[in-house]
């Protein structure tokens, strides 16, 4: 099979049957097109004529580049051409997997950021009003609140927030979720975000909506148009700054201190693991580490001869 058609092929695979994300699959497309690319350079269209020695070439070509990739960058590469090639194997187009030795590199293990409950606390209250104050004027404001409210709450991605619909939050003390490859999870709210929720919706929104076209996201932007990822990531950024915390403040990082904070509190693995979306509780234990290490610190600082 000529290489565009087979990638075409794997991409309506891993879209449709194995339904990843859209940005997953965007991923994709982009690695196999510089792997097409590479291929054709060297006089080879055709799926079936990609050897081993072929793969581990580009492999090793694509190591050695200068500036050299991050780990993760190779790693996503090798495992979609991989992927591609498991595919055409399965599916009977190629007679054996030119890639089945192809090892991803190492990563190294990078543990989650988390800020403290008091960080969390001075990051919140510099992000808006709170829905006790009763402010009637400060329409981004008040959303401002209900978005960081809702991000630390429920763990849930900065993706899955600003996807959200007004109907998706009406459920009471609960949230449905639709998470990566559209899989929907249920997630509770809490008292303070639910209350930050119903103070945007009554005070804030309908003015927000009027601005713009009719839409039923629940974010909207200072025009109306639904809240954007990026606008998201800015809203956080300058209640960071306005809190003055000097470690590095993203959407992610919200989720992280979500899952650090339920575990340092004796939430179950497995509950966080499925609060958070994850496919496998090994992701999920990865924050084990993060609090293991905090007990080592109390340990280490409190204990007459832990030195």
């Amino acid at each position: 099979m000529h290489l565009e058609r087979a990638v075409d092929s794997y991409l309506r695979h891993v879209s449709i049957e194995r339904g990843l994300s859209d940005n997953t699959v965007g991923a994709y497309r982009r690695d196999l097109a510089g792997y097409v690319e590479w291929l054709e350079t060297r006089g080879i269209d055709d799926s079936d004529s990609v050897t081993p020695a072929l793969v581990a070439e580009f492999a090793a070509e694509r190591a050695s580049a200068v500036p050299q990739p991050a780990a993760s960058s190779l790693a996503r590469l090798q495992s979609s051409v991989r992927g591609l090639h498991r595919f055409l194997a399965r599916e009977g187009i190629e007679t054996d997997d030119p890639s089945a030795r192809l090892r991803p590199p190492k990563l190294p293990q990078r543990l989650p950021k988390a800020l403290t409950i008091e960080q969390v606390e001075r990051l919140l209250d510099a992000s808006g009003p709170a829905p006790s104050e009763g402010v009637l004027s400060d329409a981004t404001g008040i959303r401002d609140r209900a978005l960081l409210e809702l991000l630390y709450a429920t763990g849930a991605r900065v993706s899955e927030v600003v996807q959200l619909d007004v109907d998706d939050v009406t459920h009471g003390d609960v949230l449905r979720v639709r998470g990566k490859g559209s899989k929907e999870r249920i997630v509770p709210v809490g008292s303070y975000a639910r209350a930050a929720i119903d103070a945007y919706l009554v005070r804030s929104r309908p003015e927000l909506s009027r601005r713009g076209i009719s839409t039923p996201r629940l974010f909207l932007g200072a025009r109306g148009a639904p809240l954007s990822r990026q606008s998201a990531w800015l809203v956080i950024q300058h209640a960071a700054d306005r809190a003055r915390l000097t470690a590095h403040v993203s959407p992610h990082t919200l989720r992280h201190s979500f899952a650090t904070h339920l575990l340092q509190g004796g939430a179950d693995v497995r509950v966080v693991q499925e609060l958070l979306g994850h496919a496998s509780v090994a992701t999920t234990q990865i924050y084990t580490h993060v609090t293991v290490d905090a007990l080592r610190d109390v340990y280490a600082t409190s204990h007459p001869r832990a030195r």
